[in-house]
């Protein structure tokens, strides 16, 4: 009976064990290690280890549990015999079943995936000393996963991921809802386009770049604005723009017969087609606010600015003291529908 006993503690607890184990190694993500090892906690990086060559920790764990209900499960069978004669061997073997079922899969299982964060650093320890215990059993099973294929570059988290992780935050309300839009959106900026966020050449405001100073502040359309493009013949002829703010210096210090040439600046141009990541990045290096947007042959599709992007990024309108109105690009549009309404009274439908 003590026999029997001793088996069949050593077929549940060993397996017990090994499935606590299994649960947490893969329940434990690497941005909660990368977390403690940033932290400096002990056994961190002992873990992270057995995280990235994951194939040996998890060849001990199965052999050592193999062992153990193949040893216990044989020790209870033939002590069952014994003890209570070949009568009982179904009965003893279906309990046995029912035991090891319970016992060392679901409520381990169950312990490990609940109390990951409680358990990672601990079970590194004792997953090593499995390692060491089932060492040659670990080098056996390498070699032959060493035969299968892998990715070259396994990643640890995909962007699809981070996506869902960022919704489940919000949702939980670990981030709040802006927040959880600013990293959505920020991971969408490499799909999405220039045109996609510009104001289009129709309804972009520009004047000629022999203008006048004193001219341009008469035109109350141009002081809502802090850039606006200037062109030499018509508005496909744009090459430059003028700050607001110096054409109002300019007639402040009694320069306003001066054309808006001797202070317009060079505008940056991009592809209608190149991407907001890449836009951002270049503007922010090359400390631009403004870019003219063109197409495949050159001709200019519209404009757009740093605001844009950002507004894009966090999914609102960016209003400044200078700002007349909330959203520049709506009044723009809302001024040429009214134009082609004057124009075309019986034929223009918004």
């Amino acid at each position: 009976m003590t026999l029997l006993i001793l088996y069949l503690i050593l077929a549940l607890g060993v397996s017990f064990l090994c499935s606590i184990l299994e649960a947490v190694l893969f329940s434990t993500t690497a941005s909660y290690i990368e977390i403690k090892k940033m932290q400096n906690v002990t056994g961190a990086q002992l873990f992270a280890n057995l995280k990235t060559n994951i194939d040996r920790p998890i060849s001990a764990i199965l052999s050592i549990n193999t062992i153990a209900h193949t040893v216990g499960a044989a020790g209870v069978g033939a002590q069952a015999v014994y003890v209570f004669g070949e009568t009982w061997f179904g009965v003893i073997s279906a309990v046995l079943t029912l035991l090891i079922l319970i016992v060392s899969e679901i409520i381990p299982k169950t312990i490990g995936a609940t109390f990951w964060r409680n358990l990672a650093i601990p079970a590194g320890y004792t997953i090593r000393v499995l390692m060491i215990i089932a060492y040659p059993l670990v080098i056996f099973s390498e070699l032959i996963t060493k035969l299968m294929p892998k990715s070259k570059h396994p990643s640890t988290v995909s962007r699809e991921e981070i996506e869902a992780m960022s919704s489940i935050g919000a949702k939980e309300g670990i981030l709040n809802k802006d927040e959880g839009n600013i990293i959505l959106n920020a991971m969408r900026l490499d799909m999405m386009r220039v045109k996609e966020i510009m104001t289009p050449r129709t309804v972009v405001v520009a004047c000629p770049r022999n203008m006048t100073s004193a001219e341009f502040i008469d035109h109350k359309e141009y002081l809502e604005y802090s850039r606006i493009p200037v062109f030499k013949k018509n508005i496909d002829d744009t090459e430059a723009y003028v700050l607001k703010a110096d054409v109002l210096e300019s007639v402040a210090r009694g320069n306003g017969a001066n054309p808006l040439r001797h202070i317009e600046r060079n505008i940056k141009m991009v592809p209608e087609a190149m991407n907001l990541r890449q836009l951002f990045e270049e503007m922010i290096s090359e400390n631009e606010h403004t870019a003219l947007v063109v197409n495949e042959y050159g001709a200019m599709e519209g404009i757009v600015t740093l605001e844009d992007i950002i507004e894009t990024l966090i999914g609102r309108e960016i209003v400044d003291e200078t700002d007349t109105y909330a959203d520049m690009q709506e009044l723009a549009r809302e001024r040429w529908h009214g134009k082609m309404k004057k124009i075309y009274p019986r034929f223009w439908r918004r």
